[in-house]
């Protein structure tokens, strides 16, 4: 008994190291982390912006007295999102908690990719009103530009995805990850949220990368059908009617049609800052119902690279189907198609809300870029959503006369 004791913790320690490179902080590594943090002259201003009836060392003295990851995202990450939501969103709602509450048990949720820190922490926000325990995320290694924003990520239970690496070190990488992801589900330690690719959408258009459902699959031991069953796959549907870093994305997009587009030293930064500061209008999640025991066991007859597309359209068909249009995706998809097909959807006095807001948001970016092209880029991207409706209800119609 003694020697498979010691077996078994023998077993659990390699794992445990296995996995050092990417997991989040354990609770003394997060006290640790954030007593540092909280020397960071930043703190201070952010304290009288979070905690505006507090004196201004109110979040350094928490920073410093917290005891575990679970006390600083109640303290300060969900206080900070709710702040952000009330001062940058004109409502917040949320649907489908009862797809969570059902399933009873730790679940994958991959979202849609908007924005780099709010799609994730708005999740947790919904997860923490309705008493379900918060998720680890898993976010690129290529945001940790300094130790301070890696104190913070690694104690607000972010799970490091390793970038910007070889092919070898790549699949090594993805192997740890796949297993992490797994175990952390199947052993009931923590739910994961992950987005549906790598990267924000930058186009509007919303696809579940078939690379990450490889990914996922690597560590599965069983048939295909257990693999992606046990992960209990949840899709989660972001909608911003002010889509956040909006002529960023469109800049980025026009410069790539002609060179390659290099990104700045601080270009991730920035659009962290862009995406918390930047007015949103009204903001929209969805949560969908989990992938079911028939679609994963359908989509295991297919051939091997079919297997992921059918996965990967299970997954889209929800997001998409969880969208939230607004007035602004409506009028873009008007103003790029030179049509009216929904101006019931509003009125003369929004267009011209709308085209002001572009034609701002266009003098933003340098005056050498074609300004034609820009605006056509940047309503897509407010566009593309109802184009993503309308092809779903299109191949939905085709399949029922079938």
């Amino acid at each position: 008994m003694y020697d498979i004791l010691n077996q078994f913790l023998k077993i659990m320690s390699e794992e445990l190291n296995e996995f050092t490179d990417i997991s989040p902080y354990t609770d003394a590594e997060a006290v640790e982390a954030l007593g540092k943090l909280a020397d960071h002259p930043a703190v201070v201003e952010v304290s009288k912006a979070i905690f505006p009836d507090k004196e201004p060392e109110f979040l350094r003295k928490i920073l410093k007295s917290v005891k575990s990851i679970d006390e600083f995202q109640v303290l300060v990450m969900n206080k900070a999102v709710e702040w952000v939501l009330s001062t940058t969103a004109h409502n917040f709602s949320y649907d489908g908690i009862g797809n969570l509450k059902k399933i009873n048990c730790k679940f994958l949720a991959m979202s849609n990719h908007r924005d780099i820190i709010l799609d994730p922490a708005i999740t947790q926000v919904v997860l923490y009103r309705n008493a379900i325990p918060m998720t680890e995320i898993a976010v690129g290694s290529n945001l940790l530009t300094n130790k301070y924003i890696e104190y913070l990520i690694r104690s607000n239970r972010m799970i490091k995805v390793i970038r910007g690496i070889n092919a070898r070190q790549l699949y090594l990488s993805s192997q740890v990850l796949s297993k992490y992801i797994r175990e952390c589900i199947t052993s009931g330690r923590s739910s994961i949220w992950i987005a549906q690719r790598e990267g924000r959408a930058k186009d509007g258009i919303d696809t579940t990368e078939q690379g990450l459902l490889k990914m996922l699959d690597m560590s599965g031991t069983a048939d295909f059908t257990t693999n992606f069953e046990e992960l209990n796959i949840v899709p989660l549907s972001i909608s911003y009617e002010y889509e956040p870093c909006d002529i960023l994305k469109a800049r980025e997009r026009l410069i790539s049609r002609t060179q390659k587009y290099v990104k700045g030293s601080r270009e991730d930064l920035i659009s962290i800052m862009t995406g918390i500061e930047q007015q949103k209008g009204n903001i929209h999640l969805n949560i969908g119902s989990p992938l079911t025991h028939d679609e994963i066991e359908a989509a295991s007859c297919c051939n091997k690279n079919d297997r992921y597309q059918a996965i990967r359209h299970a997954v889209d068909v929800r997001i998409i189907e969880g969208y939230k249009l607004w007035k602004t995706n409506y009028i873009g998809y008007d103003m790029v198609n030179h049509t009216f097909k929904y101006r019931d959807k509003y009125t003369p006095e929004d267009v011209a809300q709308f085209t002001d807001y572009v034609e701002h948001q266009l003098d933003k970016v340098e005056k050498s870029l074609c300004r034609a092209d820009l605006r056509d880029i940047f309503l897509r991207i407010y566009a593309n959503p109802v184009v993503s409706l309308e092809n779903l209800l299109i191949e939905r119609a085709a399949a029922s006369r079938q």
